[in-house]
């Protein structure tokens, strides 16, 4: 049976330039992300225009992140076909690889303009889950990122999948596990959780974007496993044990594992990233919880320590003062009264 791919990748063609579906996609999870985070930057006084210059330059820095990192560790398909390596359109780009670009460009931004970054990547933490969520259905139209085998009866009757999704998991004739659906309604829930938790009184500076990367990698832990594209090492057996182990839950849900040649590697990076993350990240709350550097609290003002002409415009304020949220009041008629009063 030949590849069922009722999705054509290319949404439409302006004279020879090809617009995929793939870059609109992940165009469109960009755009919402912003309009997430500007939301939220507003009830702290900062200009959109900082997270909108933001996006301008983390987009394209991910995008150079993810490809960097997947073709880092897929050099030996690239070595003799150099050019390829820009064709992003046709996939392959990873996500931890574009979250150390945009996080890397970020903290050089945001000292820039004179933000805390722990502060600002709280803001921005849920625009990234949705950006993953949306962005994860790019994946979906390229019939990339599945997992193994499965039966046509486990996505239509077990998961009651709508015909368009369970249709393009055919790849050769064969279903395969929706691994991009997961993520995405994995994405979807964490996004809820962060919701949540920005509103929580007790949390502190930097903690939010740690509870985004902990919830990720959890779910990403799990999912990777099913894929059969991931990029692999071989570790030390007792590594890969561990990996196994720690993932064994799943068979009792009825899950396999995706196929991963022994001759690749024997671990998914994912995976032992994943579990690195969670521990990283735990570890941060913790010592800074217990250090006290954790002193600021999540709803606290957040105040930039410099001031250009271009914040005074964007902000429409006057004077450092104004722009610090720290404005001094003009003196009445009667204090100015009794100053000149003291002078005499």
């Amino acid at each position: 049976m030949d590849t069922l791919l009722l999705l054509n990748p290319v949404a439409f063609s302006i004279g020879a330039l090809k617009v995929h579906w793939y870059g609109l996609i992940l165009g469109a999870a960009a755009l919402l992300g912003l309009l997430l985070v500007i939301r939220e930057g507003k009830r702290y006084n900062i200009p959109q225009e900082v997270f909108m210059d933001m996006v301008l330059l983390g987009v394209p820095s991910a995008i150079i992140g993810a490809r960097i990192y997947y073709v880092a560790f897929k050099w030996e398909d690239y070595k003799d076909n150099f050019w390829d390596v820009f064709k992003i359109w046709n996939g392959g780009i990873a996500i931890y690889g574009a979250l150390i670009g945009a996080i890397i460009c970020a903290v050089i931004f945001f000292r820039r303009k004179g933000y805390n970054f722990w502060r600002m990547a709280d803001i921005c933490a849920p625009g990234l889950i949705v950006g993953q969520m949306i962005g994860r259905w790019g994946n979906f139209v390229n019939q990339e990122a599945y997992g193994g085998p499965v039966e046509e009866s486990f996505l239509r009757d077990k998961l009651h999948l709508p015909d368009f999704i369970v249709n393009q998991m055919n790849v050769e004739g064969v279903f395969h596990h929706p691994a991009f659906l997961y993520e995405s309604v994995w994405s979807l829930a964490g996004l809820i959780l962060l919701l949540i938790l920005r509103r929580q009184k007790f949390l502190r500076s930097g903690e939010l974007f740690m509870s985004y990367f902990i919830w990720y990698s959890i779910g990403r832990f799990f999912i990777e496993a099913l894929r059969t594209d991931s990029l692999a090492f071989q570790a030390p057996e007792w590594v890969a044990s561990f990996v196994n182990g720690l993932w064994s839950p799943m068979t009792a849900l009825g899950f396999e594992q995706g196929y991963l040649d022994p001759a690749y590697g024997n671990v998914r990076i994912s995976q032992l990233l994943a579990l690195g993350i969670i521990v990283v990240a735990v570890v941060f709350i913790v010592v800074r919880r217990v250090t006290g550097k954790a002193d600021a609290r999540y709803s606290d003002p957040i105040i930039s320590s410099r001031v250009t002409a271009d914040d005074i415009e964007h902000t429409g304020t006057t004077s450092v003062e104004e722009v610090k949220g720290t404005t001094t009041p003009s003196p009445t008629q009667d204090e100015s009264k009794q100053v000149e009063d003291k002078k005499e």
